[in-house]
């Protein structure tokens, strides 16, 4: 029946979003608390509408890990961030019923996102762009925009993957617009900016795949903790026209900042200095290398 095979790959999906979201942010424990604003329509037992949290614990079906992932580097190891000492693998049985986590919210609406995008669906990678966006609006001051921030990040969401879809689709990934064809904008740039890093990297058979892949991607949020990504993410949303192109400039000054420890390291040092970008890292001096890079290669 056509109807349950849907059903089925539905679950797949969900499944896959499920694994992703549950660790949301790990240098935090917001995710996994309590939000104060469940949706009343699913969390009300006469209504009879079904919850995911239902929907997966009654499915038996399994998903392979990495079957939707196109993400590599340090999404392939654990995490150098701080993990929250409260997560454990059995958040459905610690809320009561009538509750929601925040990464049930987030589940929710990249399911939502999954069903009404069919031609692009849930790739690994899109809960990491989602995480700061709903973080951002669940945790304004104003009551009013935090209760409402399913919605908004809903809409925002959607709005922001209509310029990142092309990273998430192989079918663009060689266009000028896709992942490949960014990647190669980059490194042409820093040719540009620091020839000697390029040169270096080029005998070193460095390329961006090994680092840039997931920079590009998931617009750094991966790298710096969320505070610092939403800094960031404050610079690059400026100018909604070109942020993609400051990216550029963020991710050389990235690699120039480290120019000292990468001229004088291996391959296999730089790799791990580049996929493990320092964390502590001030993003002020980032970004403000970051401007001044795109001054002198615009002057």
């Amino acid at each position: 029946d056509s109807s349950w095979t849907a059903y089925f790959k539905e679950n797949e999906v969900l499944l896959q979003i499920d694994k992703d979201v549950r660790r949301l942010c790990p240098d935090l424990c917001f995710f996994q608390r309590k939000t104060d604003y469940p949706c009343a329509e699913i969390m009300n037992q006469e209504v009879g509408f079904e919850s995911l949290r239902k929907r997966i614990v009654s499915t038996s079906l399994k998903v392979e890990s990495q079957s939707h992932s196109r993400l590599t580097g340090r999404l392939e190891f654990q995490s150098n961030k701080s993990k929250c000492p409260t997560i454990d693998d059995n958040e459905y049985e610690v809320l009561a019923n009538g509750s929601e986590a925040h990464w049930q919210v987030v589940e929710r609406i990249l399911f939502v996102f999954s069903q009404l995008n069919s031609g692009q669906s849930y790739v690994q990678g899109m809960n990491e762009i989602i995480g700061p966006i709903y973080y951002t609006f669940a945790t304004d001051p104003n009551l009013e925009w935090r209760e409402h921030a399913e919605a908004d990040t809903f809409y925002c969401f959607t709005n922001l993957m209509i310029h990142l879809r092309e990273n998430f689709m192989k079918v663009y990934d060689k266009s000028e617009f896709g992942i490949l064809g960014r990647m190669k904008k980059f490194s042409m740039l820093l040719r540009e900016l620091d020839k000697e890093v390029h040169e270096h990297f080029e005998q070193e058979n460095l390329k961006p795949e090994f680092y840039a892949f997931r920079w590009l991607t998931l617009l750094l949020s991966q790298e710096f903790h969320l505070p610092d990504v939403l800094r960031i993410w404050d610079s690059l949303f400026v100018d909604h026209e070109k942020y993609l192109d400051f990216l550029l400039y963020i991710c050389c000054a990235m690699v120039i900042l480290q120019r000292d420890q990468l001229l004088n390291g291996s391959q296999a040092q730089n790799i791990k200095l580049l996929q493990y970008y320092p964390p502590d890292t001030d993003v002020h001096k980032i970004l403000q290398k970051a401007v001044q890079l795109q001054r002198i290669h615009k002057a």
